[in-house]
């Protein structure tokens, strides 16, 4: 292994290992049936936990701890397909090792271990809502695509300097208040993968594969579209060089 990737790899273990054993945890901790609050407080769960490791761990890795974000990055011509396949491997390692010790602690599966699923007759106001699988891979898919943007946008192509990991930090917060009732709000490969292959729960684990990789994917080929667009006007608008007389 190159002395340069070791590194990143350890980064990206250690991140979603944090990721799953705090974010999980705190799904699992709080439960099912608490309203918005408990929404709230498992969305700054895992906002927080990225931001902070975004923080730690941006300079070596990127702090993707999503494999998600990793293929969307790849996808953006931002890094190499090795080493997006040892992210990816790390980032799953670490994700069933914090559900590990998730179970461990909690003394079993009996919490769910924070397994994302999708809505049964949810009450909504004066209804209730069932989320279908092809409802759910919309809404992972969405949520994936805003926060692939939003590392695309700023950590990717640097426009929020140091501030990229609040922003990606946020995004997550948000996408989960609006998500975690509906599906879960995992959009991370790594973060639905991680509980369920412990728990042995893998209802619907093709969709919380699938559904934020083809959101990133849409992110990526969009944040390389409007990058090219704009160099494209930049390019225009740029004065005609004239011979020296």
């Amino acid at each position: 292994m190159s002395n340069l990737l070791a590194p990143k790899l350890l980064a990206e273990f250690i991140g979603t290992f944090a990721f799953v054993f705090i974010g999980a945890g705190a799904a699992a901790v709080v439960g099912d049936g608490v309203g918005l609050p408990g929404i709230a407080a498992v969305a700054f769960a895992h906002g927080l936990t990225i931001m902070v490791f975004a923080f730690a761990y941006g300079p070596v890795s990127g702090g993707h701890m999503n494999p998600a974000v990793t293929i969307g990055v790849l996808a953006a011509g931002a890094m190499r397909a090795g080493e997006a396949a040892g992210y990816i491997v790390s980032q799953l390692v670490g994700a069933v090792i914090g559900a590990l010790l998730l179970w461990a602690v909690l003394g079993g599966a009996a919490t769910g271990l924070g397994v994302p699923a999708l809505a049964h007759d949810l009450a909504l106001g004066a209804t209730t809502v069932t989320v279908t699988p092809a409802a759910g891979f919309v809404i992972e898919a969405v949520l994936a695509f805003f926060l692939v943007t939003v590392v695309l946008s700023t950590a990717v192509a640097g426009r929020a300097g140091n501030l990229a990991p609040l922003a990606i930090g946020m995004t997550l917060t948000l996408n989960i208040i609006m998500g975690g009732a509906l599906t879960g709000a995992a959009f991370n490969p790594a973060r639905a993968l991680g509980p369920m292959i412990v728990t042995g729960n893998l209802s619907d684990a093709w969709l919380y594969v699938a559904a934020p990789i083809v959101g990133a994917i849409v992110a990526a080929v969009m944040h390389t579209g409007l990058a090219r667009l704009a160099h494209e006007r930049t390019t225009a608008a740029a004065p005609a060089s004239t011979p020296a007389e």
